[in-house]
């Protein structure tokens, strides 16, 4: 596909206009141009130019033929009918001018009709889209007990809709952007003006101007763009939600959110490591209960983490670590296996991966098979044949269901889990901990826009501690709202590196 790279002004001559938009579209069957004369004296001839199933065709005729069939041009002269029609003929509530090629091709594949009037340079873009979408829906990746059951949908102004619903203030600033040379991928940046930094928000912006990607057709294309250092880190310091009331939330402490057209995902920035044990629900619930469930993330993380790695190292290297009792029944289970328990747990590990992504792609009414098969064929047989010992079985059991907990990390936690087992299977206990050290100095050094991804854990702040592992109640929440701009050891924002 031929990108063009210059700005190409309209000409005067309707015809010429018609035909080098065409020749542009390379006369795709879905692009439409309607030819017909005005009813004023001199016979104008005009043009309506739209892609097919982007437009509303009942709004076309309401907003565009009837008025333009209907108006009285008497008191309109020939060099003035653009600016009469502009101003007094079309009812549309959404009308830009544009006066290039490209602004034509832009707006017409975004789901505009564009009105060309011959012996005029310029035409008329109305907004009147009428493409399918998905319907407002629950979230299916942030499902939660009590509170909205509303997520975001694809089109970009559904979804800064349901933001403008929840947040009705002047100072809440929505910015479209532009991304893919080829894709023109509209994007949105949303932000609350009264609070947010200027120096992150022109950071922002100029990082999402330097997106040279061809396309851009989910979220997860702009998070490298985005990422500050430790770019490479098993951690991501951007935020991904579904949740309009989870965009409200961030963006009333300081965040922006970006929203990419075509994709239910909104991006969060700032984001901090302990965003990711927060919910919905967290707000909703009493602060006791709510406290309780924030600990047993924790608990959660750390277990899918750390459990593997702890029994193939103690199992290996330090069996004297465990109770007599469970010491006879892991020597039992390890004497009549054939593999070493490092490969044991490896070998689990690699055929719940298998299970878990062929549950995630066959059709739905499979995914009760695959988990008869592994559950039952898979590790009862396995179990059975002596080919893996009950114990390994147990131990990577836990640290899977325990790893769907905190869902947002399970990425990080399968990579990190991996690479401990191989450091506790190879090097015991100290290799986990030299391990774990370079874990926490790369995540403790990391950087979001500037502010530290461990805040407030690291730099330590007791203030912004009353909602990281306890949650406090609503009326001690209320008595001040930190800023993530003014968190401790936020570096200037204003300079990219």
């Amino acid at each position: 596909m031929q990108i063009l790279t210059r700005v190409i002004l309209m000409y005067s001559s309707l015809k010429e206009n018609i035909s080098t938009l065409k020749e542009m579209a390379h006369n795709s069957a879905d692009f439409t141009v309607r030819e017909m004369n005005l009813k004023d004296r001199f016979k104008t001839r005009f043009a309506i130019i739209t892609v097919e199933g982007m437009c509303d065709k009942e709004g076309i005729a309401i907003t565009l033929l009837n008025p333009l069939n209907n108006a009285d041009y008497t008191a309109a002269k020939k060099f003035s009918l653009y600016e009469y029609i502009k101003s007094s003929v079309l009812s549309a509530s959404e009308v830009v001018e544009i006066d290039t090629f490209e602004q034509v091709m832009t707006f017409s594949m975004s789901g505009f009709a564009v009105f060309a009037l011959d012996d005029c340079p310029k035409m008329l873009a109305i907004g009147i889209q009428g493409f399918s979408f998905r319907g407002v829906s629950s979230p299916e990746t942030e499902v939660i007990q009590r509170g909205p059951r509303e997520g975001f949908v694809e089109p970009l102004r559904i979804n800064m809709t349901l933001i403008r619903r929840r947040m009705k203030n002047p100072d809440l600033v929505f910015e479209t952007l532009e991304a893919g040379d080829i894709s023109k991928t509209q994007m949105c940046i949303c932000y609350l003006k009264s609070a947010v930094s200027q120096e992150i928000l022109a950071k922002l912006r100029k990082r999402l101007k330097s997106v040279n990607l061809p396309t851009v057709m989910g979220a997860g294309y702009l998070v490298p763009f985005l990422e500050e250092n430790n770019r490479r880190s098993l951690f991501s310091g951007i935020g991904v939600t579904e949740r309009p009331d989870a965009v409200c939330g961030k963006i009333t402490e300081g965040r922006i959110a970006v929203i990419i057209d075509g994709t239910p995902s909104v991006l969060t920035v700032p984001h901090l490591f302990v965003e990711k044990f927060q919910s919905v629900d967290d707000y909703s619930n009493r602060p006791f209960y709510a406290s309780f469930t924030r600990i047993l993330k924790y608990v959660s993380f750390f277990t899918a983490i750390y459990l593997p790695a702890l029994y193939t190292a103690f199992a290996t290297f330090h069996p004297d670590y465990f109770p007599a009792l469970l010491l006879q029944n892991i020597i039992n289970s390890v004497s009549s296996t054939p593999l070493p328990v490092i490969l044991e747990v490896l070998l689990i590990l690699f055929i719940y991966e298998v299970m878990r992504e062929a549950g995630l792609r066959i059709p739905r009414p499979l995914g009760h098979a695959v988990s008869i098969v592994g559950a039952l064929v898979i590790g009862e047989a396995a179990v059975s044949a002596g080919i893996i010992g009950a114990p390994t079985l147990m131990v990577v059991a836990i640290a899977a269901i325990c790893s769907y907990v905190i869902p947002d990390l399970y990425p990080a936690v399968t990579v990190a889990r991996l690479l401990l087992i191989l450091s506790g299977g190879i090097f015991g206990i100290m290799g986990m901990v030299l391990l774990s050290c370079i874990y926490l100095t790369i995540m403790c050094s990391k950087t979001s826009f500037g502010v530290p991804y461990m805040s407030p854990i690291s730099p330590f702040s007791k203030k912004n501690m009353r909602d990281v592992f306890i949650r406090s109640d609503w009326k001690k929440l209320s008595r001040y709202t930190q800023k993530i701009q003014n968190l401790s050891g936020t570096k200037e924002a204003g300079n990219d590196e």
